[in-house]
């Protein structure tokens, strides 16, 4: 079985790199062109990435072949002679053809393949593990069957992958840096949503077939995101026929949902959808402990003093969600194909929380409220995509063009009451005044996408391409605040719209090749830039300048064009181990809500502000790796450092906005602004151990630090941080059919720019059975095993400190159930799988 694996390996590497056979020139004998159909015997689907093995009789050290597509079909090109050939499939029996001499093209017909129960007993099975593969410029986690995921969502798949962490609120970060870029199959998306990852955490994990993470991009993906790129690749099937799933789940605290899939594949045609329906409850929770350095006074309570402010605060969230995917891929010939897809989400959100406020001067309790806000979220997403796609020939010449138009409209509104519970102060008649915000986001986006791919020479290639993208946002946001005769009336200091548009336009090519173990790939990005905004609002920009405390222009244009280069070079000991380096420079955008200076009130005193005047960050990054396969363990490792300009960094300040009335009131303001260097130097190392077939251990850690140097309206940042994070899985297989997965996650503690985090712990429980026939599954799982996924901290400024608690989502079990309809479970079909993306970029 080792044997037939290291033999597939070597064909798929003559595949990909090797000419065709040289002959002298002048000398007779033009090449022949052998082909045929292979299928399995027993259901008469097609294999795809079977191979056809072709020794020389002559010279038995030559050796030639190919694989066949996803129709079962190869048709490969060699010198006349005389072959011993054979048609080969890890757990079938070798089929070997009777004829010997080739000396003229010839069609084998169709091959049928029986399965051998002999080494089926040796055959991993594809979802039963997380595999991972080395690119040049990427590494490559095949998902496989995560029981802990089961009913769950992207966002909380996305935690199970090595050098990515997923922060309580749903943050995504790689090796700790959050300016990270999401990409679906290769591209922006809606499905990733505009600028966040909120749509990630309401589509489901069943829908990924591998995660690809690039810390060291190539010059093909887009230059934006200095920490690199997550390029989540969805499920496409490519079996003939009609199959699909069914997936239903249920759990406490309250939550459901249902997804179905379908597919129907012909010669010419191949139909996808997939309809999903979730309905989750959310309860969390947090406490805050402020204690002010001096006293201070709020005009909101009728300016009584104190110093100190705890806060008890509980969530109460609800989530409802339905998305849909459909699309066709049309075949106009074996080469040739047109997809066009159609993608929907709408989502209905309620979240309710509830503060219990105590204000305290020396000690002594002065006034204690209860605030109250219902936040409401309705949101409709539409996307439209189009890809074609022409191979030119097998060896991977082709020519891709892709169109993608999305749409997103979101309405939010707030509504918030703060009465007084209790009052123990001379000032007998506190009304803190009611407040209403609504909040309008209307979002458009372009894509236009075309990549060229020439290989040619023994294993060489050359790409170029195209990209444009085109977005627009417009916010639409008002504030209603309570006066003295208890209406509602409109703050025009703080009610605005914020018109923001951002044009890429973006060239690249690149050159790959091969000499004996070492390969390289050298590229030239070039992106041309156009961010603008315009504000407009009652005030005038020398009152938003008094009003915000920094100069705002309220129309701006700002362009520029950037060179982006990349290298990327493997040295392969062998087909077991491999040294990669790679370096790449990169670029970090202010996202439109970075830029709005109109705050957005998280509470009443607490407020969030963009900053115009933020420049884009860019960054440079150096990386080292080393892959190491043993016959049971999978190591890889790295060393990263990279040197990030003009960061972001977000800062907490004290300052005065207007409130009723005019009068001027005290808050803690978050502004992000563009320090002036960021250095980090991180190490990574993960280990795949498979002792035995029913035990399975994934475990991977990442150290980084970082040195910040910079300074904000006179006041210094500059700091020295470090922390790591560590994953630890394992997978065992009991009797009766029954998997048990656990997965656990801990982040050490780190000093941050104003203050520490606290380390956080975090373990997931599965249980899975397979029934009737492995068509079906029942899983059961426990997110947050402990309850402990919580984000402790402490925070310090030059006014206040602050000890704090906060839990996003408490523990949650779900039951789920799968059923499969023509989709029994696949063998491992890593020799030949096309990890480039090529034919994965639809799909859901």
């Amino acid at each position: 079985m080792k044997k037939l694996f290291l033999i597939v390996l070597a064909l798929v590497s003559l595949k990909n790199y090797s000419q065709r056979p040289e002959r002298p020139q002048g000398q007779p004998g033009e090449p022949i062109k052998i082909s045929g159909t292979v299928l399995d015997k027993e259901t008469g689907q097609p294999l795809e990435y079977a191979t056809l093995v072709l020794q020389s009789i002559q010279d038995p050290a030559k050796v030639n072949g190919g694989i066949t597509d996803i129709d079962g079909k190869f048709s490969v090109e060699v010198a006349p002679g005389r072959y011993n050939a054979s048609i080969e499939y890890i757990g079938y029996k070798t089929f070997k053809v009777s004829q010997s001499t080739f000396n003229e093209s010839v069609d084998l017909g169709t091959i049928s393949l029986e399965i051998s129960a002999a080494e089926l007993e040796g055959v991993e099975v594809v979802g039963e593990q997380t595999t991972v593969e080395v690119r040049l410029d990427k590494k490559i986690y095949n998902i496989g069957k995560d029981i802990t995921t089961s009913g769950a969502t992207i966002s909380d798949a996305l935690n199970n992958v090595p050098s990515v962490n997923v922060d309580i609120e749903g943050g995504i970060s790689l090796r700790g840096n959050e300016n990270v870029r999401i990409l679906i199959n290769g591209k922006p998306s809606a499905l990733a949503g505009f600028g966040s990852t909120d749509a990630l955490q309401q589509l489901p994990a069943d829908a990924i077939e591998k995660v690809e993470v690039i810390t060291s991009p190539s010059a093909r993906y887009d230059a934006e995101g200095t920490a690199g790129i997550l390029n989540i690749v969805l499920k496409r099937e490519k079996t003939l026929g009609f199959n699909g799933s069914v997936n239903v789940y249920g759990g406490v605290p309250t939550n459901g949902g249902v997804t179905v899939n379908g597919n129907l594949r012909t010669t010419k045609y191949n139909l996808f959808s997939t309809i999903g329906y979730r309905y989750r409850e959310g309860p969390g929770n947090g406490f805050f402990d402020t204690r002010y350095f001096n006293s201070r006074q709020d005009a909101f309570l009728d300016s009584i003093a104190y110093d100190r402010n705890i806060e008890d605060r509980d969530i109460d969230r609800l989530d409802r969600g339905l998305n849909a995917n459909i699309g066709m891929e049309y075949f106009f010939n074996e080469k040739s194909s047109l997809t066009g897809s159609y993608f929907y989400r709408t989502g209905s959100d309620e979240d309710v929380n509830t503060n219990v406020n105590d204000y305290l001067l020396n000690n002594a309790p002065q006034v204690g409220t209860t605030r109250r806000e219902l936040e409401t979220e309705e949101d409709d997403t539409h996307q439209i995509s189009l890809n074609y796609i022409n191979r030119f020939n097998d060896d991977g010449h082709q020519l891709t063009a892709d169109f993608q138009y999305s749409v997103d409209s979101e309405t939010g509104n707030s509504y918030i009451n703060e009465p007084v519970r209790y009052n123990n102060t001379s000032n007998t008649d506190i009304n803190i005044p009611r407040e209403e915000t609504s909040t309008i986001e209307d979002q458009k986006e372009y894509l236009i996408q075309s990549d060229y791919v020439l290989p040619f020479g023994k294993g060489s290639q050359f790409e170029a391409g195209y990209r444009g993208n085109f977005e627009n946002e417009v916010t639409d946001y008002r504030l209603l605040q309570e006066n003295d005769a208890g209406n509602l009336e409109v703050n025009l200091n703080q009610t605005n719209l914020f018109d923001y548009t951002q044009n890429v336009h973006a060239l690249y090519s690149q050159y790959g090749s091969k000499f004996g173990d070492f390969n390289f790939l050298l590229g030239l990005r070039m992106e041309s830039t156009q961010l603008k905004g315009k504000i407009e609002s009652q005030l005038t920009e020398e009152e938003l300048q008094e009003e915000f405390s920094f100069p705002i222009d309220t129309d701006f244009d700002n362009n520029y064009t950037g060179l982006f280069p990349t290298v990327n070079f493997i040295y392969e000991f062998n087909e077991m181990e491999n040294v990669s380096l790679g370096y790449n420079r990169r670029i970090n955008r202010p996202r439109g809500w970075f830029l709005n200076p109109f705050p957005s009130r998280s509470s009443r005193t607490n407020i969030f502000q963009g900053n115009p005047n933020l420049a884009p960050a860019f960054s440079n990054a150096f990386d080292l790796g080393y892959l190491k396969r043993w016959e049971k363990v999978t190591l890889t490792s790295s060393i990263y450092y990279q040197r990030e300009t003009d960061a972001f960094q977000r800062v907490q300040e004290q300052v005065f906005i207007t409130g009723p009335g005019g009068s001027q009131v005290e808050v803690v303001r978050n502004i992000p602004f563009n320090l002036a260097t960021n250095d980090r130097t991180g190490a990574e190392l993960g280990i795949l151990y498979n002792p035995t077939k029913w035990l399975r251990l994934n475990s991977s850690v990442n150290f980084f630090s970082f040195n910040l140097d910079g300074e904000f309206n006179g006041v210094n940042y500059s700091q020295s941080n470090s922390s790591w994070f560590g994953r630890f899985s394992s997978k065992v297989e009991l009797p009766w059919k029954i998997d048990w997965q656990t997965n656990a996650f801990y982040r050490g503690a780190s000093d941050e720019v104003q203050g520490r985090s606290n380390g956080i712990l975090s373990i997931n429980l599965a249980f899975s059975k397979d029934l009737l026939n492995d068509k079906a599954t029942i899983s059961l799982n426990v997110q947050d095993l402990l309850n402990s996924r919580k984000r402790n901290g402490f925070t310090t400024t030059d006014f206040y400190e602050q000890d704090s608690e906060f839990q996003w989502r408490q523990r949650e079990i779900r039951l789920s159930f799968i059923y499969r309809i023509n989709e029994q479970k696949k063998r491992d079909r890593q020799n030949g799988r096309d990890y480039n993306g090529g034919d994965d970029e639809e799909g859901f």
